[in-house]
């Protein structure tokens, strides 16, 4: 039996205070909110600290039969042994550490079992051994919306092989809210750099439904937003920051032609990475200011959605499970829906059509 195993059975005493219970209390109103059942089915997720060490907890709360959760090394969030504790941790206050087992490997009987395999990022890439080994109508969740999907974390033609559904979460559904919180997070983004939003001129280039969240989160907090859906539209003003939150392509989304138009139009101005790459290289050549310091991975986000703390982690993960869950029991994925089927490269982003109910 390895260390991770022994901590996933031994940490079964509730040690953390008031931070996860109320954690706990947040995981079963957004039960409840999105109609979240597993009762009977596997799920299969990751092992983590921080906001994310709730994924476990949530699906075991919501009734599944077993939740088998896998713990990785990491070099910004901890150990596997970290990992386990926190899960089982929660787990234990929740009072279902019995039904989690935090692993250090997953092994094909349990891909064989599986009704819900979560896109979490211990798990990905997810490859077509993987997903061969997953039972036919088995259901991988992601958390985001289906034209988010990137390429690299799961190969869609193995799954539509094997007959294993791929499901999106509509974050713009009234049962999870998390676009709410993209306004609020470009507001943190530009905080942690030391700009000051209130009676700022910033302009935010975006090309996704992103946009409106971002742009009415900024105006709260004071700025004076103006949208603009691609860096040639531009003009010259006396910009304190650009916030780029464009749709992530095989290419740098602002490229060295894109940053010398922002270096003529914004000189003075922070540029901001809240989603789509840059080439960041052209922008130290051209003297801009660039934030955050360090470069997310490729299609990943400048900033977190925990840089907010655990409620719209939790809310993301719940709403992604239910997404999972609605497919896997014969939901259909009609528009308004909470869940949203992956079959073939993603459709351009449209408007949001997302009143309707689960």
């Amino acid at each position: 039996m390895s260390a991770v195993m022994q901590l996933s059975r031994v940490v079964t005493e509730p040690g953390a205070g008031s931070a996860d219970a109320e954690l706990l209390g947040r995981i079963d109103q957004r039960i409840a909110a999105t109609g979240l059942d597993l009762s009977g089915l596997t799920v299969i997720t990751e092992a983590a600290t921080g906001a994310y060490r709730s994924t476990a907890a949530i699906a075991a709360r919501a009734g599944a039969r077993r939740v088998v959760a896998l713990a990785r090394n990491t070099t910004r969030h901890g150990t596997a042994a970290d990992a386990a504790r926190a899960t089982m941790g929660l787990a234990a206050l929740a009072g279902v550490a019995s039904r989690i087992e935090v692993v250090g490997a997953i092994e094909p009987e349990m891909l064989s079992a599986c009704d819900i395999l979560t896109n979490s990022g211990h798990l990905r890439p997810i490859t077509a051994a993987t997903i061969g080994l997953l039972p036919p109508g088995a259901v991988i969740a992601l958390m985001f919306e289906a034209w988010e999907f990137r390429a690299s974390d799961l190969d869609l033609e193995a799954c539509a092989a094997a007959g294993v559904r791929v499901a999106a979460v509509n974050e713009r559904h009234p049962a999870t809210g998390v676009f709410d919180f993209l306004g609020p997070l470009a507001v943190r983004l530009l905080e942690d750099s030391g700009t000051v939003v209130a009676d700022a001129r910033i302009a935010l280039i975006s090309d996704n439904p992103f946009a409106p969240f971002i742009a009415a989160g900024l105006r709260a907090a004071g700025g004076e937003v103006e949208t603009f859906t691609e860096v040639g539209q531009l003009y010259r003003d006396a910009w304190r920051a650009v916030v780029v939150a464009l749709t992530p392509g095989a290419l740098p989304r602002l490229t060295a032609e894109g940053i010398h138009h922002l270096a003529r139009n914004a000189p003075l101005a922070l540029l901001a990475q809240f989603w789509g790459d840059i080439d960041r290289e052209a922008a130290r050549h051209y003297g801009l200011s660039l934030w955050p310091p360090t470069a997310p991975g490729p299609g990943h986000m400048g900033i977190l959605l925990n840089a907010l703390g655990d409620e719209p982690i939790v809310r993301l993960q719940t709403g992604g499970l239910r997404a999972a869950e609605f497919i896997h029991r014969g939901g259909i994925a009609a528009p308004g829906a909470i869940a949203e089927l992956v079959t073939a490269a993603p459709s351009k982003p449209g408007p949001n059509t997302n009143q309707g109910t689960i």
